[in-house]
């Protein structure tokens, strides 16, 4: 069985990795793996990455990784879940450097976006984080919203509508705290 990714576990896992690569790369964290790095979880059951560009070696090299640290490693990132928002890249905070790879926090309105349409207790108490925080700004957030809402039909599983809302309610919850 795996065990849970603490921030030590996590930083183990970005020095072998980053022995791994022969090549230039950037890797970029969301969800558990931000928020520990952050401080707000202790823990996370897992972590979720981007490889940019991919590379068959660091790509071969993540089951040995998962096996000899006991951690879970999935491919995963907003992106998959909603439209790619302009300028993530240039809003995605840099972590460290580890040989080759650079890592990065993937950009944290992305995030906090693919949280709220998911809507799960841990992802809405993520954006919370963020928002209490000041990682991310409401104004901002819906801004960027309303840049991709065009393009939501492109994820069928997305209701634009229920989508808009939920936004709505986070940050009305949150906006009525400050």
């Amino acid at each position: 069985m795996r065990r849970l990714v603490d921030e030590n576990r996590l930083r183990k896992f970005m020095h072998r990795f980053g022995n791994q690569s022969e090549q230039k790369a950037r890797v970029y964290f969301t969800g558990g793996a931000t928020a520990v790095l952050f401080g707000w979880r202790d823990s996370t059951i897992d972590i979720d990455l981007l490889i940019v560009p991919d590379q068959d070696r660091l790509l071969r090299a993540i089951p040995e990784l998962k096996e000899e640290l006991e951690l879970n490693i999935e491919l995963a990132c907003p992106a998959h879940f909603i439209p790619e928002l302009p300028g993530w890249e240039d809003r995605s905070q840099f972590i460290g450097q580890e040989g080759s790879l650079s890592f990065y926090h993937y950009d944290l309105y992305a995030q906090g976006l693919s949280k709220i349409e998911r809507a799960h207790k841990q992802d809405l108490a993520d954006v919370k984080e963020l928002l209490n925080r000041s990682l991310i700004v409401p104004a901002r957030l819906r801004e960027i919203f309303d840049q991709i809402f065009p393009n939501l039909y492109r994820f069928p599983a997305i209701d634009p509508k229920s989508f808009r809302n939920a936004l709505s309610s986070v940050l009305a919850e949150f906006e009525g705290k400050a």
